[in-house]
């Protein structure tokens, strides 16, 4: 296994950059996800690893060695497509081989290595089937094992499971994680599926519209302290507020037009944190409490009304209309068959939440 490193790589196109200068390090052995929307150069990215698209400047480093210039098929790093790209006129066990056959490995090796991996991805009862006689989630597998059986150092994953329907694509997360920390190959994976994201990986990237690297950290540091509104509201759900920072009376609070003054959690000073700086809070729709009561002890409160209410089993959300028109969502965690509190429709209101779950953000 061995690390990658983007060091100033830029790929433009006819009609405008792609790829404006990306500085990227993926660790060795890690589940690394690239999460970004449609357009953004996520594939571009990953086709540039592969060798697939060629950069028009900078460095691609597989751990201590420049690939930037080395073709395609020298590099031990192999790519699994979002269509699958299986070879239709072959049965699985010779889609799986064809790489091996390449490398003109003895007979008897290439079937040891062939039906290793079909026994690790539960194929061998397919062996001998064509492709198109295979499910979604069967032709994932065999296009997985394909780009496995040679034993690359790194494995790119564009999209693989967007085909498959929601159920099949849960359990399929849980099998690539599964392998991934058997085989303890780099796993770079790209999606514009935050689940999937947040699912897999060990550490992500997030893209913005531009091609530019927003975030870097693992998925609880980014769901749980973006540095911008648009890694905020990419990743999950979240309510975005507009105010002004005032610290004039010692304790930081920012305020909000048409809504009030509310207590800030500062955990460390930046340039633009001073009085007077516009300023953007974000709230995540479950750390904010729901209910008709007055509750003590809580830093902010703002009340409102009740627009609309979605059940989603787990949770229901609540969309609640504030006195400005704004709307903020609530998620509350059912955790019980018979609530103690009904809120329903057109009720009135409190919204409670601590200052320390409310991210303050410049943009």
């Amino acid at each position: 296994m061995r690390s990658i490193k983007l060091i100033n790589l830029t790929k433009s196109i006819s009609d405008g950059m792609v790829i404006p200068k990306v500085n990227l390090h993926i660790p060795a052995g890690k589940f690394f996800a690239l999460l970004g929307p449609s357009g953004c150069g996520k594939t571009t990215l990953l086709r540039l690893i592969a060798g697939l698209e060629t950069a028009d400047s900078g460095t691609i480093m597989l751990g201590d060695q420049d690939i930037t210039e080395q073709p395609i098929h020298q590099r031990p790093i192999n790519i699994v497509f979002q269509n699958y790209a299986l070879f239709p006129h072959l049965n699985v066990f010779d889609n799986v081989a064809y790489s091996l056959r390449l490398k003109k490995l003895p007979k008897i090796l290439i079937q040891q290595k062939v039906l290793k991996i079909l026994e690790a991805f539960h194929l061998v009862d397919h062996i001998y089937k064509m492709t198109s006689q295979l499910s979604g989630g069967q032709q994932q597998r065999v296009a997985l094992a394909r780009a496995i059986v040679n034993e690359p150092d790194v494995l790119l994953l564009d999209e693989p499971l967007a085909a498959l329907d929601f159920k099949l694509r849960e359990r399929m997360l849980i099998e690539l994680i599964e392998l991934q920390d058997k085989l303890q190959t780099t796993f770079v994976y790209v999606t514009h599926d935050q689940f999937e994201a947040l699912t897999v990986a060990d550490q992500m990237a997030i893209m913005n519209h531009k091609g530019q690297i927003e975030q870097i950290g693992t998925p609880k540091e980014i769901y749980e302290f973006p540095i911008s509104s648009f890694v905020a509201k990419f990743v999950g759900t979240t309510n975005i507020l507009h105010g002004t920072i005032h610290l004039s009376k010692g304790e930081p609070e920012i305020h909000i037009p048409d809504l009030g003054v509310f207590k800030l959690y500062i955990p460390h000073q930046r340039p633009w944190t001073v009085d007077g700086h516009d300023a953007i809070i974000s709230i995540r729709p479950e750390k904010i409490l729901i209910t008709k009561k007055e509750v003590p002890n809580f830093s902010n409160v703002l009340k409102g009304t009740v627009q609309s209410i979605v059940y989603h089993g787990r949770s229901t959300q609540y969309n609640v209309l504030l006195k400005n028109q704004m709307r903020l969502q609530v998620f509350e965690q059912n955790e019980e068959h018979f609530p103690q509190e009904d809120i329903d429709y057109d009720n009135e209101v409190f919204l409670y939440w601590q200052k320390e779950n409310a991210v303050l953000l410049e943009k």
